[in-house]
C-alpha cells in the first residue's frame, strides 16, 4: 500500500462527518507505519479506545470508515476467535466486534452493520507472519501465498465497506 496523507485518511471517511473526522487521532508513530506489508490502514483511536477507523486504497482514492465497540448492552453472547477480514485465529480476547454506522442518512439513523475483527487491526501483519496472534488457539494449515491471502482479505473488507456505503 502506498503511504495515505492525513488529509486522504479525514476526506476518504464516509460514515461520520467532517468534525467527527477532523477530530480523530492518527495511528501512533503515524510517520513510520510499515506501508509496504499494508494491505488496508487500520487503528485503534488512541484518545478514545472504543473508536477504530479502516482506510482501504481503492482506484478512485481511498474509502475509509468509522467503527466503534458496541456498548455492553448491544452485544449478544456470542463471541468469536476468528477475525472475518484476514481469518486469522485468535485467542478470545485477540478478536473484537465493531460496528460501523451506515453511511448518510441510515447512519444518522443509528443503523449499524458489525463484523468480527483482529483487535489491533493488524490484520496485513498476521497474514504476512511479521506479527503473530497471542495465544493462538487453533492453526488451520492453508496452503496460499502471501499475495492470496491478501487478495482474499481485501475482498472480505471490501463486501463490509460495500454494505456500510450501500445506499
Amino acid at each position: 500500500m502506498d503511504p495515505l496523507t492525513e488529509k486522504q485518511i479525514r476526506t476518504s471517511l464516509v460514515n461520520c462527518s467532517k468534525g467527527e473526522a477532523s477530530r480523530l487521532k492518527l495511528p501512533a508513530e503515524f510517520d513510520a507505519l510499515p506501508w509496504p506489508d499494508l494491505d488496508f490502514l487500520g487503528w485503534i483511536d488512541p484518545a478514545a479506545p472504543l473508536r477504530a477507523y479502516v482506510v482501504v486504497p481503492g482506484d478512485s482514492g481511498p474509502l475509509g470508515i468509522t467503527l466503534r465497540v458496541p456498548t455492553a448492552s448491544r452485544t449478544s453472547a456470542v463471541k468469536s476467535s476468528l477475525c472475518n477480514i484476514c481469518l486469522t485465529t485468535h485467542a478470545s480476547s485477540g478478536v473484537n466486534l465493531l460496528v460501523a454506522p451506515l453511511a448518510g442518512a441510515r447512519g444518522r439513523d443509528g443503523n449499524t452493520v458489525g463484523l468480527y475483527v483482529c483487535a489491533d487491526l493488524a490484520c496485513s501483519l498476521y497474514l504476512r507472519g511479521i506479527r503473530q496472534p497471542k495465544l493462538r488457539t487453533t492453526k488451520h494449515d492453508e496452503h496460499l501465498s502471501v499475495e492470496e491471502k491478501a487478495s482474499r482479505a481485501l475482498a472480505n473488507l471490501t463486501a463490509f465497506l460495500a454494505k456500510v456505503t450501500a445506499g
